[in-house]
């Protein structure tokens, strides 16, 4: 723990230079070693079960004196499954190929360089989130398997859950032979030190936000240090014509109702016109019985249960349950509403159709799109991942779930032999 006479900025300053050290030796550290340290980190978790619910205990009586709402508690619980599941995941991380020292591409010159282009780590990363506690494993385990520090700044309502957790990482690091400063969190509720890891130039090379637009948005006002941008999660569903009805009604119900709480949670339905002509409102029904409040348009909102929608509905993230929903006549029309009103994050078409998927597909530019799939999908260890340390919505270097590849940049190795220029 810091002194209680540190201020912020030297907290982060103090944290920092320590966490340059460990990138030094993590970007030269065998894979052997980082996965050794990660399957380690795995079972320290396990062990620590008790420990670690009962500082989840502490988390969840606070939430509940701040009156967080039922899907951000969600978001913020840990059970016997969920921290068996942060195990898993960890295990999972460490089977990965190493990123680091892949060749990205090579090639000779005439004049007999050799020039690879090969992965190597960023370095110091910090990560600033909200709620959610395993994020503390899942961004301390890929920053690790990419060969980078961490500086972890986790939610006011998940303090103690997360500092439990990276005891567990810092006593894998520690069996491993890693310096423990590789994976670090700060240990104070002070939004000063968020400040200051924004402005931490020189000790930390970028920084990954997650969580809601509020904290991005504050990320990237006062960033002084490059940003992996993750806006909302303002995902679409969209039940073309040529939907099945067995899938779609499937889907949509997962997709929204699965868990309310997190970023590929379904915040709009699009039915098109040919779909509710021949089924009429059975994907609306079907959320109305699951208990969710559905915000409709037009039509939709004759149908008995509904709400009528306000305008800024559309191009909302609820974070609970709660859904959009209208009308559209066909696919164009669904291409146009999400890149009105969407975010980026995720779409998902139902249609038997190859042709009109095709199109939805060239049409948005998301950073997932999907056919016939849940939008609760959108994570790294459904992509096979293990984890991720975020869904990037930008379109630079990072972008979707992003894993231990993409928490690498690069560099040129040439090799000559007494080549000179003339």
């Amino acid at each position: 723990m810091n002194d209680m006479t540190e201020t912020p900025e030297d907290l982060i300053a103090r944290m920092g230079a320590s966490a340059r050290d460990a990138a030094i030796q993590l970007a030269q550290a065998p894979s052997d070693q980082k996965d050794a340290a990660l399957n380690a980190a795995a079972d320290a978790i396990l062990l620590a079960e008790a420990t670690i619910t009962q500082a989840n205990a502490e988390d969840l009586a606070y939430a509940a004196e701040k009156g967080l709402s039922a899907a951000m508690t969600d978001r913020l619980r840990l059970d016997p499954a969920r921290i068996r599941a942060i195990a898993d995941g960890l295990r999972t991380v460490a089977a990965q190929p190493d990123p680091v020292g892949r060749v990205l591409a090579e090639w000779d010159r005439p004049n007999g360089l050799h020039i690879r282009r090969v992965a190597t780590p960023i370095g110091v990363l910090g990560v600033i989130y909200e709620s959610r506690p395993n994020v503390t494993a899942d961004a301390g385990a890929l920053a690790l398997k990419s060969g980078n520090a961490v500086i972890l700044r986790g939610g006011t309502d998940s303090i103690h859950s997360s500092a439990a957790i990276q005891r567990c990482m810092a006593q894998g690091l520690r069996q491993a032979g890693l310096p423990e400063a590789a994976i670090q969190i700060v240990p104070t509720r002070d939004r000063a030190a968020v400040t200051a890891m924004l402005r931490a130039q020189g000790l930390i090379d970028v920084i990954i936000p997650r969580g809601g637009k509020g904290l991005v948005g504050l990320v990237q006002a006062e960033a002084r240090v490059p940003v992996f941008a993750h806006l909302e999660g303002i995902c679409h569903v969209y039940a073309d014509g040529a939907a099945d009805l067995d899938k779609a009604r499937r889907v949509v119900l997962n997709a929204k109702t699965r868990r309310t709480g997190i970023c590929g949670a379904a915040e709009c339905l699009l039915i098109d016109r040919a779909f509710y002509g021949t089924y009429g409102d059975i994907l609306i029904r079907d959320l109305l019985e699951a208990g969710v409040e559905v915000r409709a348009e037009g039509e939709l909102a004759e149908v008995p249960g509904t709400v009528p929608a306000r305008p800024d509905d559309f191009g909302r993230e609820f974070l609970d349950s709660i859904i959009a929903a209208r009308l559209v006549d066909g696919v164009d029309e669904a291409i146009a509403h999400i890149r009105r009103h969407g975010s980026g994050h995720t779409e998902s078409i139902l249609t038997e159709e190859d042709a009109v998927a095709e199109r939805f597909f060239r049409g948005l530019d998301s950073a997932i799109l999907m056919r016939n799939a849940s939008t609760q999908f959108a994570d790294g260890g459904e992509f096979g991942m293990g984890a991720e340390i975020g869904i990037a919505t930008g379109k630079l270097h990072a972008r979707g779930p992003v894993g231990a590849e993409q928490l690498t940049s690069f560099k040129y190795l040439v090799t000559g032999d007494g080549t000179i220029r003339g």
